[in-house]
């Protein structure tokens, strides 16, 4: 056997008699890996629908709805919501209520006007440099379907102007829609943003 052969049966890692050694965070806590927390996961549903039309109808509601923001159709885009309709964009992910966590939006459609007003003002500085947005919506998944309700899940991405400088959000919608007739009311709209824990120069002014 020579020098070399020796060498690789003593040192190399692959084989699987010799226990790899664990440093740094692993020697202290072993499953502290992004593998790990994604080995549970259970994989992404397909779609529940069947009907070529109700997908269709909803794909083209999601991307109505990204065309008023777009265009700063504001009063337009929360007369989507229904009375009772929440937009909400959690703080992380994991976030499964806004009453007892932090959120980066909550808001009902009276603090969604509110909101609308104070970017509308005449004295609303934050929109007097050149600002405006661009959304594709798309990947668009039904996940369940009642007579009363249907739960979406869709990915977005969401470019932002202001005067030279460019911001990106991407990220994941998921809406619950009322039907109305042919048409829907959104009762809730969750924004889990990607880079929510990012660091930006300026916050968010309007719905992402």
């Amino acid at each position: 056997m020579s020098d070399l052969q020796k060498r690789l049966l003593e040192d190399v890692v692959i084989f699987e008699n010799k226990e790899a050694r664990k440093t740094g965070a692993q020697s202290i806590a072993p499953d502290h890996s992004p593998r790990q927390s994604l080995k549970d996961q259970p994989l992404p549903a397909r779609s529940a629908v069947t009907e070529a039309d109700l997908q269709q109808r909803v794909e083209q509601f999601l991307f109505h709805q990204g065309e008023l923001l777009d265009e700063k159709q504001w009063a337009a885009y929360i007369d989507l919501f229904s009375a009772d309709g929440v937009y909400w964009m959690p703080a992380t992910p994991e976030q499964t209520e806004w009453l007892d966590s932090p959120s980066i939006f909550v808001e009902d459609r009276r603090m969604m006007e509110i909101r609308m007003g104070r970017v509308t003002h005449p004295n609303a500085w934050s929109q007097a440099p050149q600002w405006g947005t661009s959304h594709l919506v798309g990947n668009v998944v039904i996940e369940s379907v009642s007579e009363t309700e249907i739960s979406v899940r869709s990915r977005f991405q969401m470019m932002e102007l202001r005067r030279d400088t460019t911001r990106h959000f991407a990220g994941a919608y998921r809406h619950k829609l009322q039907r109305e007739g042919d048409d829907f009311k959104i009762a809730l709209q969750r924004v889990d943003l990607l880079n929510g824990q990012a660091p930006f120069d300026y916050v968010l002014q309007i719905w992402v």
